[in-house]
């Protein structure tokens, strides 16, 4: 079964899609749309609702949040009907920094109804669609989610393949043979530094075997993936690039929302990307293995992306009204 191979895809798309923005908006530049809000799916988050605001018993993270120019994206790797990739994709509009929070797919999502594998969070897309996922991500981290962005298996050839391939470093020989996988896989791919073609690069992404740590190690090597394949993208005939992927993606982005949050794009740099895992620990329950979240680390995690923690000293910060 594939795993986790679309995390690097994803982060891709969004970043055409905001570079591409930003050219046009600068040769529009009469025109900036600098004020454009974004709305989640639970009112609670919604920039409108000034319940926070006027509520004395609200917590330093819901007042940081109100304030805040953060825009959180949910990314999803599609397998069929599954969910295979998970990731949270936060960009502060304000201070220029992004963060990807990658979810593990055995995370134990407890809901009403539901026994044994329907535990995980991986299966809530197949019974509640889009909607209800939102709804379980924004229950495990505590924020919003104010957009989303899913993509499938073809995507990942496609483009690769219109960047002309994407080199990486393999930690080891990689070999494996699946002819009843959906689709068939079969893969053997030495270690060493190379380029890699589509297919290949989709074969790097499913592989699942020989990490020390895991999925979780396997969640690491992708995120580098992510970033040596968005630092190939920024020198790239953009529009290409779109015009190969755009089928296998789906999104809630309009077109107004992408130039308008390309406009605070301008400028990130790729050292302000932070890469990160939900906290957890594996556990098997009923000969079926989950990670459990660690609320308290998700809790700080968050505390960290909000500026309510110095990142020097690990001591939270003062809120202002």
């Amino acid at each position: 079964m594939a795993r986790f191979f679309k995390v690097f895809f994803s982060t891709l798309f969004i970043s055409a899609l905001l570079i591409i923005g930003g050219f046009y908006l600068y040769l529009r530049i009469f025109n900036p749309l600098d004020n454009l809000g974004y709305e989640s799916n639970n009112p609670d988050f919604n920039d409108d609702n000034d319940d926070i605001e006027n509520n004395p018993n609200a917590t330093p993270l819901e007042k940081a949040i109100k304030s805040s120019k953060r825009i959180n994206v949910l990314v999803v790797g599609l397998e069929h009907t599954r969910t295979d990739t998970i990731m949270v994709a936060s960009y502060d509009r304000k201070n220029k920094v992004g963060d990807i929070i990658s979810i593990p797919r055995d995370t134990l999502y407890e809901r009403a109804g539901y026994t044994s594998g329907g535990l995980k969070i991986n299966a809530v897309y197949q019974s509640e669609d889009i909607d209800g996922l939102i709804d379980a991500v924004e229950t495990l981290l505590g924020i919003p989610i104010h957009k989303y962005v899913t993509v499938d298996y073809e995507a990942v050839v496609a483009g690769v393949n219109a960047l002309g391939g994407v080199e990486i470093d393999i930690p080891f020989p990689m070999r494996y043979s699946d002819p009843y996988d959906s689709p068939p896989l079969y893969i053997n791919i030495p270690a060493g530094r190379q380029l890699l073609d589509g297919e290949n690069a989709l074969k790097f992404l499913r592989y699942r075997k020989g990490y020390s740590e895991g999925d979780i190690g396997r969640i690491k090597a992708q995120q580098e993936f992510v970033k040596e394949t968005v630092k190939k993208l920024l020198s790239f005939k953009l529009p290409t690039f779109i015009k190969e992927v755009y089928p296998y993606v789906g999104t809630n982005f309009s077109i107004t929302e992408l130039i308008a949050l390309a406009s605070d794009a301008v400028g990130f740099s790729m050292d302000n990307l932070s890469t990160h895992i939900l906290p957890g620990v594996g556990k098997y329950i009923n000969d079926l293995s989950f990670v459990i979240p660690n609320h308290e680390e998700t809790l700080q995690l968050v505390y960290k992306m909000y500026g309510l923690i110095d990142e020097t000293s690990g001591t939270e910060t003062e809120t202002t009204e």
